[in-house]
Parts: structure tokens; sequence; C-alpha cells
């Protein structure tokens, strides 16, 4: 959620972040009067229980008609007191539901505009020049990695199995991930892939987007999306100590997503999938840090990239294209030669304090008050790296040589026929 203290003193801030992401910015004025209303209903709350508690001091030292008085009248206070507790929860209710409909404030440095108006940051390698290329997935089949048609038969449409090589390249992928992760202070962490609403909800997964989640009705719990959920929740209502720095978490989980709108897109390989396996970073700071850290992950990210040598180029995502969550979004979109287009292995958002505020996650300052911490996260590996790898390192009699660094975690240099 925003800073309702920031509302209250830049509301034209907060007007142009919704109008840089295409989001309707009468939701701030909702939210102002709702506020307001919220705080007068407290005050009325507030002050009938003054005078309720007044009264009480003297009923005890009244008697005869005028203790009769006063009961009569501590009566009738009573039952406004009860009824503006009633419109104290009321007016709250409402202040939270209008305070959860803004998105988080668009950084000052984010490009305006929708999908299309991204800004490229840097392009890193050249695509290389590939004859009559073939796709992730006739060189998956080819070399035995991926099974389209039993996932299909097992599970429906965008699921597969990963077999032989494939498994082990996506786990060696993973690994490699995991590894570097921890070498660079990440604590690695296996969260659960069912998260609670309250979770789904703070940080910001049930909003425009809602329809992507998978939810188990019968449980009242929904499939994560990515770990970046389950980790957001796991300081859920704590007092972090961030006086030795920021905490950096790597989730490795499987994820779910129901890919809804986004039929006869990518329908082909495992490109855009319903479920698949992801090493995330997850870090909470001071929100000074944000802006730092937010870099750090991005440099992280550039090595993984590295290490599956691959061309990709850094975009700088526009506002309209940023999940309500973010503040700041960069994508690393990797070379795709089959579809002769680059497309988006990694994503990396700071989210300033909006998360850490609906979930109720702080740090003490130097002077031992309880601030809203930060949070950012980003994508150290997925499955759908998978699809690089093996489009730009394929070769002309139909194997795949691996890059040396993958190389070692796979243990085979070369992917062949099995």
């Amino acid at each position: 959620m925003i800073d309702l203290k920031l509302l209250r003193e830049d509301p034209d801030l907060v007007r142009a972040s919704q109008r840089t992401r295409g989001e309707d910015p009468e939701f701030v004025d909702r939210l102002l009067q709702a506020d307001a209303d919220r705080r007068a209903a407290i005050a009325d709350a507030d002050s009938l229980r003054t005078e309720q508690k007044a009264l009480g001091k003297q009923v005890g030292k009244a008697s005869g008609d005028e203790k009769t008085a006063l009961l009569t009248r501590g009566k009738d206070l009573a039952d406004q007191v009860k009824a503006a507790v009633a419109r104290q929860k009321e007016a709250e209710e409402t202040a939270a539901s209008c305070q959860r409909a803004i998105s988080n404030i668009v950084s000052a440095e984010t490009p305006s505009g929708g999908e299309d108006d991204y800004v490229v940051l840097e392009h890193v390698g050249t695509p290389r020049e590939i004859e009559n290329p073939k796709d992730h997935l006739e060189i998956g089949e080819h070399l035995g990695l991926i099974d389209m048609e039993r996932g299909a038969k097992v599970s429906g449409s965008r699921f597969y199995f990963l077999t032989g090589l494939g498994a082990q390249l996506q786990l060696a992928l993973l690994n490699m991930a995991a590894a570097k992760a921890t070498a660079n202070g990440f604590t690695l962490m296996i969260p659960p892939v069912l998260v609670r609403p309250e979770v789904m909800q703070g940080t910001g997964f049930l909003g425009a987007h809602a329809d992507e989640v998978y939810r188990l009705e019968a449980d009242d719990m929904y499939l994560v999306g990515t770990s970046e959920v389950p980790l957001a929740g796991y300081h859920a209502d704590e007092i972090l100590d961030l006086s030795d720095g920021p905490k950096r978490y790597a989730g490795w989980s499987t994820c779910f997503r129901r890919e809804a709108g986004s039929y006869g897109k990518d329908t082909r390989g495992i490109i855009r999938v319903h479920q698949f396996d992801k090493v995330e970073g997850f870090i909470y700071c001071r929100p000074e840090d944000a802006e730092a850290e937010h870099q750090k992950i991005l440099g992280w990210e550039k090595d993984m990239l590295a290490a599956i040598d691959v061309p990709y180029r850094v975009i700088d995502v526009a506002g309209g294209d940023l999940g309500s969550s973010a503040a700041r979004k960069f994508d690393c979109e990797a070379w795709v030669p089959t579809q002769n287009a680059y497309r988006e292995l990694t994503s990396t958002s700071n989210c300033t304090t909006f998360q850490a505020r609906r979930l109720q996650v702080r740090y003490r300052d130097e002077n031992g008050k309880a601030q809203t911490a930060a949070t950012l996260n980003g994508t150290l590996a997925t499955t759908r790296w998978l699809v690089a790898i093996l489009e730009n390192h394929q070769q002309a009699d139909g194997t795949v040589k691996l890059p040396e660094e993958l190389a070692r975690f796979v243990g085979v240099d070369v992917l062949t026929p099995r």
C-alpha cells in the first residue's frame, strides 16, 4: 500500500503516478475522502469513549435521582459508542479498500507509456548467424529433452515433461543460480508453494492480475506464481534487524500461472506454460538502500546470463507495464534466433515500501523507531532459460554445445541424442 502520509502531503505526485500507469487518478481523491472520513470516525468514537469513561466516574460518586439520571445517560451513551465504533470500523474498511486500489508510486526514472514504450539500456553480446535455426522444441524433442505430447496427455495443454538430459540441464541451471546466490550473501530457501490469501494479497498479486493465480477454493489457498510471494510473507508482522545490512533470500520453487488471456500466444514449446521452476532473489532493506540493491540484483542477473553465454538486452520497463507493486522494473531479454526477437528471461523490481506496508514488515531506525522496510525481487534462473540456451547454442549437426560454466554443472559439454 502507498504511504498515507505521502498521499496527504503530495496528492499530485500520486495522481501523476496513476496517470503514468494508465490508471484512474480519481482513486486518489476517493482515498483522500475515505482517509478523512476514517480519521473523523476515529475522533468521534474516541470522544464518546472519553465521555463514557468520565461519566462512569461520576456514577460512582452519585446517589439518588442524580445517579438514576447518570445511569440513564450512561445507557444512551453506550449505544452511541457502539454505533460510533461500528462507523469507525466501516470507515476503516472503506479507507483500506481505497488504499489497496492504488498501485505503488512510480519511480521518477521510470519511462512513461505502455508495454512497447520501454527504454533499452544496453545490449550485451551479438547474435550468432545460424543457418536454418531450429526452435527449442524441435531441438528438445530431437535430443530427448522435452516431451510436450505426454505432458498434454497427463495434464493438458501447456504442460510438459523434461526428460533425461533436459531434466539434468534444468537442475544444473538452477543449481548454478543457487550457488551464485549463496556466494553473494543470499540465504537459499525452499518455500511453500501454497500460501494464505493475506500473503497473496499483501504482495499485490490479487489486483489486476488475479486471474493469473490458481486458487484452491476448498482450502482458501493460492498456488504461487513466484517464490517472491512466500518470501515476502516470511517476515510478515515482524520487526527486522537491518543494522548489518539487507536480508537477502533466494527461493527455489515450482511456480504456477494460469496464463489467462494469453491463448494463442507462445503455444509452442515451453516459453509460456502453466508450471515451471525458478530461483528468485528477494531482498528486505532500508528504503534508502533500495535503489542500490536494485542495481545489485540486476548485476547478479547479468552474471547469470553471462554464464549461459546468450546475447541479451536490458530494458527499463515503462510505467504502464509495471505490476502494481513495482516502482521500477528492469527486464533482461535474451535473443531467440527462431523468433528473430528478444524475449524476457529475467525481471527485477524495486517495490519500495509497498509490499512491506501491507505485510507489516518493519525495522528499527537509528533512533529505535519502527519504520516500514523496502522489498525487491529478481529472477536468477527459470525454466524458460532453456529456450535461449538450446536455440543459441545449437550446432549444425543437431547437437547443443553448452557454455563452459553451465557444462560443469550439467556434467557434459555437448547435448546429443540419447
